[in-house]
């Protein structure tokens, strides 16, 4: 099965009321689909998809997978940046041809399930996100036929939606299209185009390991799975176990050719509309992408390869709500948001080193208060991430000379809430998740296991700043209540450790005008 069911908050589509409800996806993640299922699962996808195009009604104009290449596809994987690399190759692709029709299919989603699906960076409307999601149900609906009585008669919530994000971009005429992975990349759902213009992996890390592999090599070996024939493939400097692999697999699935991208100077110098250090490598893979798609399309470009006007204002242009994000308060004036979906050791400690930087959350005449609101997967280690957390602030309060600041004490409060949205227990429609067991709920489970491992990195925090919450409505309210008593001007709020707490958090604390 695809990860992205296990990893990926797996929402509800909320029909409106004068819309017959259909019945509710597969969500929840098979306990017995193992690694070495996987294949069999991902042909029977491919098969579904089939059946969705060649059943009767509705044309879907989608009959065949060979019909996806006419989506002029620009494929991106990789563990982290992944999403940053397809908003920069989006923005360039937009800035660099305005008459263009760019489609972006990108996960999860922040608020509303219809942000996965983008046509020129805008979120498709809900009135067209409802037409296409009914033209593909429908379909399946009207095709009931299985070869085993046990599969679903609907594939998976981020399955189905792929189909949706596929005819809609072929409806739609789009000249391009960026897809991103949801999770792997050999046997992810998007891998159904036989032959995209072509593939990027940004960086590779541990993540994902009961679907991908335990070793950086294993993982590598799935996420180079989006090779394909006569197709060039980019990618950033790996470690060499990682980069073996994917150069392996670039030979096996005999890309056009196979390209580190070097670093690029010029890149660095340009003051990046998504902040980070890090989104330096993720515009620099981008750049490459979209030069070799545009050459390929006959669109001159500076000979000297140096960047055109377009691809600057691309790259100063580009939006990706969630990540490593600056949100001041519309309601609140004292009251600033550091947002960043960051759920890995790795992008954590980009995370970090974005916020504990000077002019974002250190470096004021007068100190602020500072809140941390974290959250992460059962089954990812929080001591770690936690330990990663102070370990980089650490480093970053020495690099930068903030000697009168301990990591330690950095936060004055910190928070671990579920990713439920509602302090009555619900949820948002577009945020209702299942890949959350009840038991750990109620009993708050995971957010216990986060209390303990602060309390053993930090023993002397004091117990009563340290809130262990069942929602996100109670957590922004705590937020509030420490804002109205504290002595300081300012209160900073760093959300990091998971994308569906950021998303509930811009939901509950009144963000999404300002923040998406």
């Amino acid at each position: 099965m695809h990860g992205a069911e296990l990893a990926d908050a797996e929402v509800l589509f909320i029909p409106s009321p004068t819309t017959p409800s259909p019945p509710r996806l597969a969500l929840e993640y098979p306990q017995n689909v193992l690694p070495e299922n996987i294949p069999v699962c991902h042909r029977a996808f491919e098969l579904t998809a089939v059946k969705c195009s060649n059943s009767g009604g509705k044309e879907l104009d989608m009959q065949y997978p060979e019909d996806l290449n006419k989506l002029n596809v620009i494929h991106i994987t990789g563990t982290k940046g992944k999403g940053s690399t397809s908003a920069f190759c989006d923005s360039l692709l937009h800035q660099s041809m305005p008459r263009w029709s760019i489609g972006l299919f990108t996960s999860p989603h922040l608020v509303a399930v219809r942000e996965r699906i983008r046509i020129n960076g805008q979120p498709i409307s809900e009135e067209a996100f409802a037409k296409y999601f009914f033209d593909v149900w429908d379909k399946l609906e009207a095709n009931d036929a299985r070869a085993n009585p046990d599969t679903p008669p609907k594939p998976m919530y981020f399955r189905f939606l792929t189909l949706v994000a596929f005819h809609a971009f072929i409806d739609l005429k789009v000249d391009a299209t960026v897809l991103e992975v949801g999770v792997g990349g050999k046997y992810d759902c998007t891998n159904l185009v036989p032959k995209p213009v072509v593939a990027g992996v940004t960086s590779l890390g541990i993540d994902h390991i009961f679907v991908l592999g335990k070793t950086l090599s294993e993982i590598a070996w799935q996420k180079g799975g989006i090779f394909k024939e006569g197709a060039p493939a980019f990618t950033v400097n790996q470690p060499e176990e990682g980069l073996t692999m994917l150069r392996q697999r670039a030979e096996e699935l005999k890309a056009s050719k196979f390209v580190v991208v070097p670093p690029a100077p010029e890149v660095a110098d340009i003051k990046l509309g998504l902040a980070g250090v890090h989104q330096i490598q993720n515009a620099n893979l981008a750049v490459h992408i979209v030069r070799e798609f545009l050459e390929s399309r006959g669109v001159p470009l500076p000979n000297d390869g140096s960047l055109s006007p377009a691809f600057i204002e691309g790259l100063e242009k580009a939006r990706w709500p969630g990540r490593c994000q600056t949100v001041q308060d519309p309601k609140y004036e004292t009251t600033t948001w550091f947002i960043d979906g960051a759920h890995t050791t790795e992008s954590l400690d980009c995370c970090i080193q974005w916020f504990v930087s000077p002019g974002v959350g250190i470096g004021f005449s007068s100190p602020p208060t500072r809140i941390l609101v974290f959250n992460c997967t059962s089954g990812r280690s929080g001591d770690a991430f936690l330990g990663g957390i102070l370990a980089k602030a650490a480093a970053q309060l020495k690099l930068h000379n903030q000697n009168d600041t301990d990591a330690t004490h950095l936060f004055d409060h910190v928070i671990f809430c579920t990713n439920v949205t509602y302090a009555d227990g619900g949820f948002k429609g577009d945020l209702t998740s299942h890949a959350i067991s009840n038991d750990d709920l109620v009993q708050l489970k995971t957010q216990r296991m986060l209390e303990a491992a602060w309390t053993s990195l930090v023993p002397e925090f004091p117990k009563s700043n340290i809130h262990v919450l069942p929602s996100i409505e109670h957590a922004v309210n705590t937020i509030r209540q420490v804002d109205r008593e504290s002595d300081t001007k300012q209160t900073q709020v760093l959300v990091a450790g998971s994308l569906h707490l950021v998303g509930g958090v811009i939901e509950v604390a009144g963000l999404s005008e300002v923040a998406l």
